[in-house]
């Protein structure tokens, strides 16, 4: 850690951050965390397909992996970062993040996984039971609502795939057309050639009683029955934060949201920062989001130590020769600062 920071701050604290987070800090890496405690699978019962860890809820992950990160010297924080800005010197890379109370922090390097926000469709009813019986990924839950009636609300050409697959966990499934196009002949044949039903008609509002999604209730005040209805909402990365530093989104390939623009190992074309998780992959189920964490990680703390060798190939030159053009170059810079004159 330099002394007036550390050597990376992590920009959200789910499952991506902490992994992060927890691969740094083993690494013997001084690591903050920054959280704003807003995770995006708060109302979900359990996080499922997490080897070890299926059903457990979204909050105890959440603190078990907290608690392993201080364990291993990692400082966690509940705070908002709002701000981000590079304050590159002759030292190399580095940043300062500000938060929503007027506090700041300064790292050689930013881990970004600050999740995203789904866009859902402007049904009355639907935001309220999202991760309950308001599904959108079969593989999280499907299992939990296996041979139900179960519903998918069309919003787009992704839809018919929605329903097929949906057809996986359940033989009694329908595509409600909603808002979204004429699906064709063909993709109507595929649908019937799986029992799956199609309804047109707009979906106006969901049926709820003692709590639990019964139905849903279209424009002609029709209601059919349902226990859950799958959702694919429009899938943005939070990208607030680090909107100063010129960090890009782009738009997914399979045209279901935008994420953060980054390679395989999470680094963005801006020069040291990081992405994983949602940010990086708003497809990412939370295993997944996990292991782009430690793969982040893993390349974070390798351009660190790149970076450290050629801070300590720079110290041992000047040693070997004291009187050195940079050696002195730098003395002036510590003693004068701007005051200083001659060659740089």
């Amino acid at each position: 850690m330099d002394d007036n920071g550390f050597d990376v701050i992590v920009i959200g604290g789910g499952a991506a951050g902490l992994s992060g987070a927890l691969t740094l800090a083993r690494a013997r890496r001084s690591v903050l965390v920054l959280d704003a405690g807003e995770p995006r699978n708060a109302p979900a019962a359990g996080v499922h397909g997490f080897l070890t860890r299926d059903g457990i809820a979204p909050a105890e992950l959440v603190e078990r992996g907290a608690e392993e990160v201080i364990r291993y010297g990692g400082t966690m924080l509940r705070a908002r970062a709002v701000t981000a800005r590079r304050t590159d010197g002759s030292e190399g890379t580095g940043f300062v993040v500000g938060t929503e109370d007027g506090r700041e922090f300064a790292a050689r390097r930013l881990l970004v996984t600050t999740g995203l926000v789904d866009e859902l469709p402007d049904v009355p009813g639907l935001r309220e039971r999202w991760g309950r019986d308001v599904l959108h990924c079969p593989y999280c839950h499907g299992w939990e609502v296996r041979d139900q009636p179960l519903g998918v609300l069309a919003t787009g050409p992704q839809a018919v795939h929605q329903a097929l697959l949906l057809r996986q966990w359940s033989p009694r499934v329908t595509l409600f057309r909603h808002t979204a196009p004429d699906p064709g002949d063909e993709q109507r044949e595929r649908l019937a050639a799986r029992d799956i039903a199609v309804v047109d008609g707009q979906v106006t509002a969901l049926e709820v009683t003692d709590d639990e999604l019964t139905g849903v209730r279209l424009a002609s005040g029709r209601v059919l029955p349902l226990r859950a209805l799958a959702v694919l909402p429009r899938m943005v990365a939070r990208a607030g934060v680090v909107t100063e530093l010129g960090l890009a989104s782009v738009e997914h390939p399979r045209g279901v949201g935008s994420q953060l623009e980054s390679d395989v190992s999470g680094r963005t074309p801006v020069e040291g920062v990081w992405v994983a998780g949602n940010a990086a992959d708003v497809a990412a189920t939370v295993v997944t989001a996990a292991a782009g964490g430690v793969t982040a990680a893993a390349a974070i703390n390798a351009d660190l130590v790149e970076e450290d060798t050629r801070r300590a190939v720079a110290r041992r030159r000047d040693r070997l020769t004291p009187f050195s053009a940079t050696a002195e170059a730098r003395v002036a810079e510590l003693v004068l600062g701007a005051r200083r004159h001659g060659i740089a």
